[in-house]
């Protein structure tokens, strides 16, 4: 048993110290089209992966790094003429997402940014969410606060005894003053999602 863990363990350092293959533009689109197989992404979230493949290979076998760039950056151009990459749809698709687990918009903002994602795109995905609902930060707060059971969600002790700690939670989370104070001071939980008019929780 001993000597299956320490040959475990070889295999586990190995792997992680594994030697990286010399990349060439076709290894690197390979590479492009198997990550979003399995994920989504943004253009520029999977130019850094590709490069830091490239960049990794490049120091390790010695070759010039700007050549792998130069492929990255012909991958994505080809990816995004052939819509395999639509930063637009990206955006909208997390933003929503991000918004339906009560994500505020500051939220959501930095998952974006964190991507790659252009201003003016985040700013048109804003738009959406005002055409999905009425008060986008008011639903996201009250999900929030159902979510980790704040103000009128809280099932013991005074509410009073935890607002401020409460306020807090949803202000860490993005929200505004006004929006939080709403959402934590509401009489009862009936009350908050009419108001919110969600009720797909």
């Amino acid at each position: 048993m001993i000597e299956q863990k320490k040959h475990m363990a070889k295999r586990n350092v190995a792997a992680k110290y594994k030697v990286p293959r010399k990349v060439t533009r076709k290894s690197l689109e390979k590479s492009a089209f198997y990550y979003l197989r399995r994920y989504s992404s943004s253009s520029e979230n999977l130019r850094r992966i590709l490069f830091k493949r490239a960049k990794r290979s490049a120091q390790y076998h010695g070759t010039d790094v700007s050549a792998g760039q130069l492929w990255v950056n012909e991958i994505i151009e080809k990816f995004l003429a052939n819509k395999l990459l639509d930063d637009i749809r990206y955006a909208e698709t997390k933003c929503l997402s991000v918004h339906r687990k009560g994500g505020s918009k500051q939220t959501i903002r930095k998952k974006l940014q964190e991507k790659g994602i252009a201003p003016d795109i985040i700013e048109q995905t804003y738009t959406l969410l005002d055409q999905y609902s009425v008060d986008p930060e008011l639903i996201a707060a009250a999900i929030t606060a159902r979510r980790r059971r704040l103000g009128p969600y809280r099932s013991r002790g005074h509410r009073n005894n935890f607002r401020e700690k409460d306020l807090a939670s949803l202000a860490r989370a993005g929200f505004n003053y006004s929006i939080a104070s709403w959402v934590i001071d509401v009489e009862t939980i009936d009350h908050l999602e009419k108001e919110v008019g969600f009720t797909n929780w």
